[in-house]
C-alpha cells in the first residue's frame, strides 16, 4: 500500500514538473527564484504572421521615397557661391519644435518636410532678404531622427539609428548577436501601429536566413520597427519552434553552381 501511494506522488511531481518546463519556469520567474526571462505575450503568439507577403525584403530596393525630416536630424545649409553676401548658420540640428534657425532669417519649420521642400523654402526666405544671394543648398547630413529597437536575448539591446536598408539581421548584428538563452524559433519583427488599429506582426527564421541564406522572413526594417527576441525555452528543440516553423516552412532548394550550369548545345 505505501509501495503504490509512493509511485503515486512520483507520477504527479512527474506531472508538475513537465507542466512546469512546459510553461519555461514563468512561475518562478514571477517570484524571483529564477532569472527573468523575455517571452511572448500571448496576444504577439496569437497574432504573428508566418509571412508577410507584399512586405520588402532583403535583395528588394530600398522601401522608403524621399526621406521625411524630424526633429534631432541634422542639416547643412550653405550658398553654393562662395562669394554670396548671404551669412547663415551653416550646421543646422531640427529642434524639438521642428523649426531650424537661420539667424537673422528667422526660424524656420523643418520637421515633416523633405529636404528639396526646405531648400526651396530656405531659398525663397534668403532671397527676400538678400537680393543676389545666389542658391542656398542644403544637405541632411544625419538621420537622428529614425529609430529601430532592438530588444530581448541579444547582447547589447537598445536604440538604433536608421539608415534606411537594414534588414532584421542587420538589426541583431547591430545589437551583438544573440545570447546563448536567446530562441532561434521565436523571434518577431512588430512594426508600430495606432492604438485602435490591427497589429502587424512578423515572425523571423533566424536559422533559415542566417545558415541558408533565406530571405523569406529577413524583412527590409522600417522606422519605429521592433526586433524582439524571447529566451528559449526548455521545450522549444523538441517541439515548440520546429513544429511552428514545420507548418509553413518552404523546400529548400539548392541553387546550381556555376560549374554546374547547364550547357547550350547548338541545334
Amino acid at each position: 500500500m505505501r509501495e503504490r501511494r509512493r509511485g503515486g506522488y512520483g507520477w504527479v511531481l512527474l506531472a508538475g514538473l513537465f507542466a512546469l518546463f512546459h510553461a519555461g519556469c514563468s512561475v518562478l520567474s514571477g517570484f524571483g527564484l529564477l532569472p527573468e526571462r523575455q517571452e511572448l505575450i500571448p496576444d504577439a503568439d496569437r497574432l504573428r504572421q508566418v509571412v508577410g507577403e507584399g512586405l520588402p525584403r532583403e535583395l528588394d530596393p530600398p522601401p522608403l521615397g524621399e526621406y521625411v525630416v524630424g526633429p534631432g536630424d541634422g542639416l547643412l545649409v550653405i550658398p553654393v557661391n562662395l562669394d554670396s553676401p548671404a551669412r547663415l548658420p551653416s550646421d543646422q540640428t531640427v529642434l524639438p519644435d521642428g523649426t531650424i534657425d537661420l539667424g537673422q532669417y528667422g526660424s524656420l519649420p523643418a520637421a515633416g518636410k523633405t529636404v528639396n521642400q526646405i531648400e526651396a523654402e530656405v531659398n525663397q526666405l534668403v532671397a527676400a532678404r538678400v537680393p543676389g544671394a545666389g542658391f542656398i543648398d542644403v544637405r541632411l547630413v544625419n538621420r537622428e531622427s529614425k529609430k529601430i529597437y532592438v530588444v530581448g536575448e541579444v547582447n547589447a539591446p537598445g536604440t538604433f539609428p536608421y539608415t534606411g536598408n537594414e534588414t532584421v539581421l542587420d538589426a541583431v548584428v547591430a545589437a551583438g548577436g544573440l545570447t546563448e538563452k536567446a530562441s532561434r524559433w521565436d523571434i518577431i519583427l512588430s512594426r508600430p501601429t495606432p492604438p485602435d488599429g490591427c497589429r502587424l506582426i512578423l515572425a523571423v527564421n533566424y536559422l533559415d536566413v542566417l545558415q541558408l541564406g533565406d530571405t523569406t522572413t529577413n524583412y527590409k526594417l522600417l522606422p519605429g520597427d521592433r526586433v524582439y527576441v524571447p529566451t528559449r525555452t526548455l521545450l522549444e528543440n523538441l517541439c515548440g519552434g520546429k513544429r511552428f516553423w514545420k507548418r509553413e516552412r518552404r523546400p529548400q532548394v539548392s541553387c546550381p553552381l556555376p560549374s554546374q550550369a547547364p550547357e547550350e548545345h547548338s541545334p
